[in-house]
Parts: C-alpha cells; structure tokens; sequence
C-alpha cells in the first residue's frame, strides 16, 4: 500500500513529534525514487536526524544516496542561514557605518527569530520553486514538531503583513532589507502551500487520543491559513496476536478506541493506516518496506527471554533525590510525543502526595497536562504559559511603559515593533522567568514543548541574560543572578530529558543533551518512558520489539546518562491520580 500513487510535487509531512513523520517522509521519498522520479527530500527540523535514516551525512546542499540513484537529501541547518542572512543584511551598511555601529546590528540580529526567519528563506526558496526549480520532479518536506511547523507555515503571511505595514524599519530584527528583498518568493511559497495540484498537507498521527488532537489542532489551523489540501495517516496501528496478553490488549485497544472517537476536523480526510513493524524504521532496507502490504510483521531473528528483560531504577528513586531540597525547578524535556506530559504530571502528584507545594505547568502549545490529571490534586497548582495571552499581556505593559511620554508617530513606532511575530517568543520567556522565581520556595514542574520551542526558550535566556550584564561592571554582574543562571545551578534545576527506547527519540535527546551542555546547563537524569522490554509483554510482534529497546537502554545508560530511570509500558492508561502515582512507583 502507497498513498501516494498520485502525488503532487511538494508533499509536506506534518504532525506531532514521535509519530513517524521522518520515517513516512523517507519512505515515501524512496518509494517516489525507485519509480524513476528525481526527488528531493529536505528536513526543516532544527533537530534532523535524516542522516541517521538514510545512512549518509547531509549538510545544507543536496547530498545523493548512493543506493536510491534518483533521491537527494538534505537538511536546512539554522544557524548557517541565520549566519548568512546576517551577512546579507550588514553588507550594505560596511562602507557607512562604524564598527560599533555594525556591531549593533549583529547583536540586533543574534536572537532566535532571527535564525527562524533566515531558516525559512531557505524553506521558501524550494517551495516557490525560485531554487532547484527544474532538478527535481518531487520535494518532500520531514518538517519539524507541530508548533514549530504551524509556526513556520505562518511565516508567509505574518512577515509579509509585518513588512508591509512596518515604514519606519524599528523591527526586532534591526534593519530587515534582507527581508524586502525576499517578498516575492515568501508570497510565491505561501501561494504553493495553498494550491492543492501543487502541495499535499500529509498530517501524520498515531491511533492514541493525544496524538489525534494534536493532528486536528493541525488541521483547523492549517485550514484557517488556507491550507484545505490534507490528507492524514495514522501510524504504528497494532493488533494484538496474543489475546490473553493483557498488555497487547490494553495496547490494541487504546488504538482502537481513539480512532473510533477521530475528531470531526479529521473525519472529512483521505486516511491511510501503516501497520506496526517489528523493527525500527532506520535504513534503507527497512523504509523500502514501511508501505509494502505483505512486509512479514514478524522478522526471523530469536525472540527474547520470558519475563522481564531489564532491572533499573524506577522514577520514585530519581524524585526521592529531587524531593531533598523541599523546592526547585523540575525541566522535563524531550522529542514531542515521548510522553514528557505523562512524566512531567507523574512527577508532580508524587511530590503533592508527599506533602509539598507543588506548581506544574506547562509552555506546550498542546497543553495537555489537564486531561491528564484527570481532577484535582491536594498540593498541586496547575497553570499554563498561554502564548497568545502572555503576548497581549506583554504588549499591554510595553505600552503602558513606554507609550505614555510617546507623541503620535512615536507610539505608531513601538505598536508596530509589537507587531513582529517575534513578540511572541519575548513575552512567553517572561513568563516563564516569573516561574523560576518560584522555584526557590517550592516545586515548579515544567512540561516544555517539544524541542524545537524549548531550544528557542533557551536561547532567549542566553539573550536575556547577555541584555541584563552588557555595561555593567564585574562587581555588578556579581551580584545579578538572571534566568540562565537559575537553569545551570544544579542545586535549583533539575532537567530530565524523557525519550522512548528508539533510536530516534534517543537521539534527538542527545542532540538536545549536547545543546543544553554547550549552555552549561547539565542534564540530571533521562527517564526512558514506555518500555515493552520491563512490561512483561507475550505478544509476539510487541516482543520483538524488545531487542532494540534493549540495545537504545544500553546506549543511554554506558553513553549518554549520569542517572537513568526506566517507565515500563503500563496496561492501564495515565490518566488521573492513582495511574500516575503508578508511573513513578511501578
């Protein structure tokens, strides 16, 4: 089976992290190759992981795979486009202007929005056909996590309406020529996605419920920008062969009961179901199959051991250390869909049960942490970061600062600064700099986004905490203790980074580890949540499973972690108090 017998030149996979986006896209680019077609595949994710896929090494330039004679690959690396927008921004200003002066604009230039809108001109350029117009007859698109996509998606218009309405130039970005310049292909790019000869929207879930709100979020918004020309695919769909596995089972029918329930925004869709595998989806052996009909679900490799195949520590022996204190910030991070909100709530009613003030919250535009609660806890106070709610908030106040002394023109300038899309990322940050002020009188939990937002996070408290020391002298910056500081003292900030037993997920978490250590900021433990190998599963395929986990368990303990804790896929969903109090003490 191949739901793309058919398609159009740009297929966009698009869906919640963990789903399987990197593989359907990587499959489906093989697929399209091996049929004669040039195809390109290119990954919009700051955290790509396509050279693991494909086994070769990719860079910002299309790179052949030497198996697939047809296919090229390559990822769009962030910060080598942030490095050469800045470039083209500063050029004209080198012979006018003093090199305190250029300075400046560089600085200006530093911050994340910047790396995000210079990232896109080079999205934009593939898809409005401006660069490698006539090499490929295909584009595949492996995006990155929901928000960021719909972030990304929304460029087009955003930018175009800011640049449009924004004369005097007073942008967060500095002096923004080099996005004047690029007008034409950003309306051309949005023009493609919303053109449905031209792009197909492939919205990629799994059969559980949070998953599928996740792809329904998708799908209204992208309709709302225009975007009707979708499709959807639930991966990984399992059925039990062992029926009196009580794990299968539960397994099984969670599946079964989400997708009966599919929300309305995806019941109009074209839908395609792939079957789970019995392996992992990484190499070209393996992808070459994901859609094949008669793929055995079984391989021929020896099944594992009866009974439990791993013994380490369970998350109550983590939380007994973190409880010490009696307060601190708890970071639970990760690839989208490892279950960091499952961890992040389990965590949370364990330390309310045990008598401490408690505040979970969460800055994941899902925000799922309510329904998995379940009701109320004793301890336990539950907020989230809202991004558009923190935005009006933030705008309110800068205008109430700075508007009052300001004559007419002067606050048309500081409305239309406000009105960059860049806003967003300033005001969310100072929401979460009020979190961390707390943490030193009790627990603050924090279930961030997925990665992509909670490397941005990060980077705006390096720009924060540059903002607060520049001028100031070594006595003063003594004595300031700013957000980042907070997050690399190790006596206040415990990160757990969660990933599931998969090479992908365990990457991307490394990738992530790597990030957070060039910030000086050291992980505290990784919890590998939703392990078949500790589960006691019987069922055949799920057991077959088990030899990978095994192999990514031992990677994360002997290569990645100081601290490890493993949480066993559980029969009963965690959901409410009692179940999640399960995911911490088995």
């Amino acid at each position: 089976m191949n739901p793309f017998s058919e398609p159009t030149r740009h297929l966009f996979f698009t869906g919640k992290g963990g789903v399987g986006k990197t593989s359907l896209a990587c499959a489906t680019a093989i697929a399209l190759a091996d049929r004669g077609r040039r195809v390109l595949l290119v990954s919009t994710d700051p955290a790509s992981n396509l050279d693991e896929m494909l086994g070769v090494e990719l860079g910002n330039q299309p790179t052949a795979i030497p198996a697939v004679p047809t296919l090229k690959a390559m990822n769009i690396d962030p910060e080598a486009a942030a490095d050469d927008y800045r470039e083209r921004v500063i050029a004209p200003y080198r012979e006018t202007k003093t090199t305190a002066e250029l300075a400046e604009i560089h600085e200006q230039l530093s911050g994340a929005c910047t790396t995000e809108i210079a990232a896109f001109d080079e999205f934009a350029g593939l898809l409005s056909g401006a660069d490698l117009a006539s090499e490929f007859d295909h584009v595949v698109f492996d995006t990155a996590p929901t928000g960021h996509t719909l972030r990304l998606l929304q460029l087009p218009r955003a930018w175009t309406e800011f640049l449009e309405s924004n004369a005097h130039g007073a942008s967060c970005l500095g002096p923004h020529s080099g996005l004047k310049i690029r007008q034409d292909r950003f309306a051309a790019a949005m023009h493609a996605l919303m053109d449905g000869k031209q792009t197909t929207l492939v919205l990629v879930t799994r059969a559980n419920v949070g998953a599928l709100r996740e792809a329904a979020r998708t799908a209204e918004q992208l309709l709302a920008l225009g975007v009707a020309n979708q499709r959807l695919i639930v991966n990984a769909v399992f059925h039990a062969s062992d029926r009196t596995d009580a794990v299968a089972l539960a397994f099984e029918q969670r599946g079964t009961a989400a997708l009966a329930n599919l929300p309305a925004a995806l019941r109009e869709l074209a839908i395609d179901e792939i079957p789970l595998r019995s392996h992992d989806m990484v190499g070209l052996a393996a992808l070459r199959h994901l859609f094949d009909d008669d793929t055995p679900a079984i391989l021929d490799s020896a099944p594992p051991p009866d009974g439990p195949a791993i013994h380490h520590p369970r998350l109550e022996v983590l939380i007994d250390e973190i409880a010490m204190p009696g307060h601190g910030l708890i970071m639970v991070m990760g690839k989208g869909g490892v279950g960091k909100t499952t961890i992040a709530a389990a965590i949370a009613v364990e330390l309310a049960t045990r008598g401490l003030s408690v505040h979970l919250s969460t800055t994941d535009p899902a925000a799922h942490v309510l329904a998995t609660l379940a009701g109320e806890v004793g301890n336990l106070e539950v907020s989230r970061i809202d991004p558009a709610v923190e935005t009006a908030a933030y705008v309110q106040r800068v205008l109430d600062r700075k508007g009052r002394d300001l004559d007419a023109e002067g606050r048309a300038l500081v409305e239309e600064d406000l009105r960059s899309p860049c806003t967003e990322e300033v005001a969310v940050f100072h929401a979460f700099a009020k979190l961390l002020g707390q943490a030193r009188t009790r627990f603050v939990v924090l279930d961030t986004a997925p990665t992509g937002h909670t490397l941005l996070l990060l980077d705006a408290a390096g720009s924060y905490h540059r903002d607060v020391v520049r001028g100031m002298t070594s006595n003063e910056v003594a004595r300031v203790v700013t957000p980042l500081m907070r997050l690399q003292d190790p006596a206040l900030t415990k990160i757990l980074l969660v990933t599931l037993p998969e090479t992908t997920p365990v990457s991307e978490a490394a990738q992530l580890q790597a990030d957070l250590r060039r910030a000086t900021i050291e992980p505290f433990a990784w919890v590998i949540n939703g392990c078949l190998a500790s589960s006691g599963t019987r069922d055949p395929l799920l057991r077959q499973r088990i030899p990978a986990e095994l192999a990514q368990i031992d990677r994360v303990e002997h290569d990645l972690a100081r601290r490890i804790a493993i949480v066993p896929w559980l029969a009963r969903e965690p959901i409410g108090e009692a179940n999640l109090l399960a995911v911490v003490r088995g």
